[in-house]
């Protein structure tokens, strides 16, 4: 797979690849979670034309996994990862979150974050695998404060969640 910068006319496709990647939280009692809307085409091309809007296309060029981030308190942080599940299992996830952490780096950021939840396999164990840590409540900076309360908002608390952060 090679990862680079999403054009305009491939953000339909990463709405199409939300929804995959989003339906086996059906399986886990999470159908709320499965038939959640992708972000919408303004979100993504806001992302897209900030530079921060990576996929990872297969040997035809079409994207098989898409990334969305932005920097919060000197970390970039991670807004969406999603993989379809054609894709799944062959480090992709791991491969756009490596190239982010390279950009980040490239920024001078110190460390990527992310929020997710914590009994889901595929997000905080996943993630700790990685080398994400949990973030104790007491050390989130105040835009990862303002992310969570815009979680909460949006219901997302109904399932244990975590901020999580790995360092660069």
């Amino acid at each position: 797979m090679r990862i680079r910068l999403a054009t305009r006319a491939e953000l339909p496709a990463l709405q199409d690849i939300e929804r995959a990647a989003g339906a086996p939280f059906r399986d886990l009692g999470m159908p709320e979670i499965a038939d959640d809307e992708p972000p919408a085409l303004d979100t993504l091309e806001r992302y897209r034309r900030a530079g921060r809007c990576w996929v990872a296309v297969d040997e035809r060029g079409l994207p098989a996994a898409y990334l969305l981030a932005e920097p919060v308190d000197g970390a970039l942080h991670i807004e969406q990862v999603s993989v379809h599940p054609r894709a799944a299992r062959r480090g992709v996830g791991r491969a756009l979150l490596a190239h982010a952490a390279g950009r980040a780096r490239e920024e001078g950021l110190t460390a990527l974050t992310l929020t997710t939840f914590t009994d889901v396999p595929w997000n905080a164990p996943y993630y700790a695998r990685l080398g994400f840590r949990h973030l104790p409540e007491a050390d989130l900076t105040p835009g990862l404060r303002a992310i969570r309360a815009t979680e909460a908002a949006h219901g997302l608390d109904r399932w244990p969640r975590v901020c999580m952060r790995a360092p660069l």
